[in-house]
């Protein structure tokens, strides 16, 4: 994994003269969940807290690739790997968990902002009926879908490839479906445009 410092390169330098991505390693031994259910912090019971660290890894060692596939809110079908060759956003979710509610315009600008070069993001809500998460997608005009993963499929997967401990967690995927990097809690905007950035610009590792 990589190590704390600034990441490199950007095609945007107006969001890198920024940043510094703190790719903080979080400690994995208390991240068991124990009761089910989410504290009004919006953090899964049992599982450390998501304080916006990040973790990044180097090519070779990229966890993957991800799997994620089910059936959004809209009905439609949707599998992460026929986006193989893109960039993917993964972001887990639900309507009445504060953290969510604060990083969901900056989701939407980066969605709308980074369509034209092929990023996908996706969310996952294994919480909310679909009326909460349909609400919640209005309210914050979601240019994106979300899977109702009811059966918690889909985080399964995730879950498989990349610990997720809270929520929300957020993970860039990059063009080979591996796992980039992994933000714990609510996003911040210059520190995802600059993990999005640098995962375009790769053309294979």
């Amino acid at each position: 994994m990589r190590g704390t410092g600034s990441l490199q390169g950007s095609r945007r330098g107006r969001w890198r003269s920024t940043v510094a991505v703190l790719v903080g390693v979080v400690s994995l031994s208390a991240c068991t969940s124990v009761s089910g259910g989410f504290t009004e912090d919006g953090e899964e019971s049992g599982y450390v807290s998501g304080d916006g660290s990040v973790t990044a890894w180097d090519g070779e060692e990229r966890p993957g690739p991800v799997q994620v596939a089910g059936i959004t809110y809209a009905g439609e079908s949707v599998d992460v790997a026929d986006w193989r060759g893109d960039v993917v956003v993964l972001n887990t979710w639900y309507a009445a968990c504060p953290p969510c509610r604060t990083e969901a315009p900056v989701l939407k600008a980066v969605a709308e902002d980074y369509a034209d070069d092929g990023v996908h993001l996706l969310g996952v809500n294994g919480t909310d009926a679909p009326g909460a998460a349909e609400a919640f997608e209005r309210t914050f005009e979601v240019p994106y879908p979300s899977i109702h993963d009811e059966d918690g499929t889909a985080l399964a997967s995730l879950q498989g490839v990349v610990p997720v401990q809270a929520v929300p967690t957020t993970v860039v995927v990059d063009r080979e479906g591996r796992v980039y990097a992994r933000i714990l809690g609510a996003v911040d905007e210059t520190t995802l445009r600059a993990l999005v950035e640098d995962a375009l610009e790769e053309t294979g590792t």
